[in-house]
């Protein structure tokens, strides 16, 4: 998925711990189509900018697509990152310049890869009629952000713990496993609780976390959230124990240890510079007009359009750290 922002701001990033129970909002963000279908984007903000190396989280829907126009993201450039696209409901089709071509659907994960540079193109399928979902974007470290692009499929077993319904789609929660693999150590699960549930989580020490409210409401890390907020957990507790109001309610975790970088995020690029950041634009624009293929690898035949990169802002992106 794409950041459609056409002034999007220099985003320094760090993974500076905070308090236990910090909760945090989204704003909204209009992700385009036709009609502009809003996003709730609640990493990366001043307050939190990495939860371990989840970078990026915008939550959508409900929509309903007659309404909306649903998800229409022509192709469009990746570095330095891997995204995760994870549906409650609807249909998404993925294509990208690795030559994959895949689609999402409800309980599944694709996994993309950036590494040193990728395009992909999203649309909701015509058989979509709400579309309800996550896009998440994960920071590669520093040793492995120019790793070849790369593309993974994955649809996890669905695990019940005490009327709790658990998928595990990376790293291991509650004895449960998952073989995708990342370049740093990081969970992601999806649990929905019954009503007035406790479910208490053994996690990992060393792992910040994040609890994503999808539907309902939850308490975790001390403080309540509804749906579409974000709980932040930092480091140092074995335990995070969520806790359902009274309805049914889902959730996103995610955790991961600190990623201890600094990171430049701007439009759809990581990088760790400045310069980096123009080299990336300018060789998207290059791209888009024909005069190279390069970094982004050879567009599908079946592109009609590409998003073009935005502006640059007046001033040089500075990365700290």
């Amino acid at each position: 998925m794409s950041n459609l922002e056409q002034a999007p701001a220099e985003l320094v990033c760090s993974a500076d711990t905070a308090p236990a129970g910090k909760l945090l909002d989204g704003r909204e963000v209009p992700l385009g189509g036709p009609r502009s279908m809003m996003v709730r984007r609640t990493l990366p903000q001043r307050e939190q900018s990495l939860i371990g190396a989840w970078c990026f989280v915008d939550h959508y829907g409900p929509d309903d697509v007659s309404a909306t126009g649903g998800m229409a993201v022509p192709g469009h450039p990746h570095t330095g990152l891997q995204t995760v696209s994870w549906l409650f409901s609807g249909e998404v089709e993925h294509r990208d310049t690795t030559g994959a071509h895949a689609v999402v659907r409800p309980g599944e994960i694709n996994l993309m890869t950036a590494g040193s540079g990728i395009a992909h193109s999203e649309h909701s399928l015509p058989g979509t009629s709400v579309l309800h979902g996550a896009q998440l974007w994960i920071a590669l470290p520093d040793r492995d952000r120019f790793v070849d692009p790369a593309f993974e499929h994955y649809a996890p077993p669905v695990h019940a713990h005490d009327g709790a319904r658990v998928v595990v789609f990376l790293g291991t929660l509650l004895g449960h496993t998952s073989p995708v693999a990342t370049h740093t150590p990081l969970l992601g699960a999806e649990i929905t609780l019954r009503p007035g549930q406790v479910l208490r989580l053994d996690v990992e020490a060393g792992f910040e976390h994040g609890v994503l409210v999808d539907t309902g409401e939850v308490h975790a890390a001390g403080v309540t959230a509804s749906a579409g907020k974000l709980v932040y957990q930092p480091t140092g507790s074995t335990s995070l124990t969520l806790e359902a109001g009274d309805e049914p309610a889902r959730v996103l975790v995610l955790g991961g240890e600190p990623l201890g970088e600094r990171i430049v995020m701007w439009w759809n690029f990581i990088a760790r510079s400045h310069d980096e950041i123009v080299t990336f634009r300018e060789q998207w624009q290059r791209a888009r007009s024909g005069v190279e293929s390069g970094r982004y690898g050879e567009f599908p035949e079946q592109w009609a359009e590409t998003l073009p990169a935005p502006v640059l802002p007046n001033i040089r992106l500075r990365s700290r750290g």
